[in-house]
């Protein structure tokens, strides 16, 4: 991971991106449902990087191709904070009680080492 200046955040990143589409007038496409859509269609394209390498190649990308993952990387993240920002949702804020949950759900003494949904564990 590349190191942090203490002005790199979620919410300075937040406002680029709105005054980014504002300047532009292209708040009128960023519905949730258009963004919506912009993120996934950005998530395929990074699976499309992955598609028919092994588990190993996956760990071991070239640096042509990791430089196009990285970007493919960045699309998903303006869009999911872009969503996020129409919404009014703090994702980070969302990311600690999923964490919560999944710690509920998921509690280290019935799934270490295993990888099963929810609903599989006895």
């Amino acid at each position: 991971m590349s190191s942090q200046t203490p002005s790199d955040s979620l919410e300075q990143l937040r406002r680029q991106l709105a005054d980014f589409a504002e300047r532009r007038d292209w708040q009128q496409f960023h519905s949730p449902k258009n963004l919506a859509m912009a993120l996934i269609a950005e998530s395929a394209e990074l699976v499309e990087h992955f598609q028919w390498l092994t588990e190993q190649q996956s760990w071991q990308l070239e640096a042509d191709k990791k430089a196009a993952v990285r970007l493919e990387l960045a699309d998903i993240l303006i869009y999911l904070v872009r969503t996020a920002d129409q919404l009014d949702i703090d994702l980070v804020a969302a990311a600690l009680d999923k964490i919560r949950i999944n710690e509920q759900r998921y509690p280290v003494e019935r799934v270490r080492g295993k990888a099963l949904r929810a609903e599989e564990y006895d």
